[in-house]
């Protein structure tokens, strides 16, 4: 009973007190906004701070203003991404990638199939740089490999620790901005283990629209989605979660922008009941 009456607390909380804080504190609040808010790590938010999280979070849900949100997420990678993958670096290396390895072995056999030669691999949102570091050890065939973050400290931390790796580039960019400006056919795109729910469902259309239209492309993603989100009924993007993150239909928005699926697949990853992540092999 307790366990269930937490969260029930916790929203009315939020709806009282948490939007009387944002209403009585605007500075902060826009400070909070402005710093980003998307993810709660170490205790380092104070408990009015936190309500104050969850009051602006809600608003924007019920006003629908995806965009704004999107903003808000976009501010905590580009100011706090550092912090978070300083924090969460053995949780990536020793969970998230072992459990995440069988679809890059399916790459390497869609690869075999394919007459085009792959030679680029993007990764948007590289964070550390241990996933790209890895993907340029399983296909030692590629040239190239550019990790894509928001981040200009990480990727700068990234410049410097793999700088003897020659093959591996780190680019501190919008992913979305970095295609239009950079993107080709012949690339393999990769986004790992939550980074385009951060995106909103009209930007990541554009941006699978945009790919279609330069050429041969492969992508892989591993993406969350909201357990209770069920396509047949709802086939559209939702908002979900503690960290009001996007829970995308991404078999739908592949095929609408062009592409086909030559996997999908759904498991738990991290003991979360909140949501299962979906593995995604799609080219066009």
């Amino acid at each position: 009973m307790k366990n269930r009456l937490k969260p029930i607390l916790y929203q009315l909380l939020i709806g009282t007190l948490g939007n009387l804080l944002v209403f009585l504190r605007p500075k902060k609040a826009r400070q909070l906004s402005e710093n980003g808010l998307t993810l709660l790590i170490n205790n380092n938010m104070s408990i009015p701070e936190r309500l104050m999280r969850g009051a602006i979070f809600k608003k924007l849900e019920k006003k629908q203003d995806y965009d704004t949100l999107a903003e808000l997420h976009q501010n905590y990678w580009i100011n706090k991404g550092y912090g978070f993958f300083s924090a969460t670096n053995n949780r990536l290396k020793n969970v998230a990638l072992p459990d995440c390895v069988f679809i890059f072995n399916l790459l390497e056999k869609e690869l075999i199939k394919e007459s085009n030669q792959f030679k680029t691999l993007v990764e948007i949102g590289s964070g550390n740089g241990s996933v790209l570091d890895y993907l340029s050890s399983k296909f030692p065939q590629l040239d190239r490999l550019v990790g894509i973050d928001l981040s200009k400290v990480q990727t700068d931390n990234n410049k410097d620790k793999y700088k003897e790796k020659s093959k591996l580039e780190f680019v501190a960019s919008d992913a979305f901005d970095w295609v239009n400006e950079h993107g080709h056919g012949d690339m393999i795109l990769v986004a790992f283990c939550g980074v385009i729910e951060y995106f909103t469902e009209k930007r990541l259309r554009q941006l699978f629209d945009k790919l279609n239209g330069l050429g041969r492309i492969i992508f892989v993603a591993i993406e969350p989605k909201a357990i209770d989100h069920d396509f047949t009924t709802n086939p559209n993007s939702k908002v979900y979660g503690g960290e009001s993150s996007f829970s995308h239909n991404y078999p739908k928005l592949f095929k609408n922008s062009g592409f086909r699926l030559w996997h999908l697949s759904q498991k738990k990853l991290f003991n979360s009941n909140a949501n299962l992540f979906s593995f995604l092999g799609a080219k066009n």
